[in-house]
């Protein structure tokens, strides 16, 4: 089981139907989720579609979706970009890491012997 922002999602979790209001329009929606969650995600697409309205002249509910579509994908996109930046950082601090280390041993071992009699 996932959890995303205190909701719980599980592939495991038997699919219910939940009946969600997005813009004014209800819709039913089956899946495998805790209802919440699924009124949760809901609740974000008809903010998003009312930030659109808000700054477009548009009056057409499909364009509106699909201008609040792009919105939602690149946010996704932005947030993937930014994770994949701070792995390529870790990644990069973590190697970095290793080549210390490895160089210290390596000077510790060529420590001089004591001489022997």
């Amino acid at each position: 089981m996932q959890e995303w922002e205190g909701f719980y999602f599980s592939v495991d979790e038997k699919r219910q139907t939940v009946r969600v209001n997005i813009f004014g329009e209800e819709y039913p929606v089956t899946a495998p989720a805790k209802a919440d969650y699924i009124h949760h995600l809901a609740d974000y697409v008809d903010k998003k579609m009312r930030e659109v309205t808000a700054r477009t002249q548009s009056k057409q509910p499909a364009r509106i979706a699909v201008l609040a579509a792009l919105n939602i994908a690149h946010e996704l996109f932005s947030e993937r970009r930014e994770k994949e930046l701070k792995l390529s950082s870790v990644e990069g601090k973590a190697e970095e890491l290793l080549v210390w280390m490895d160089q210290k041993l390596a000077e510790d071992l060529e420590l001089p012997q004591p001489r022997k009699s």
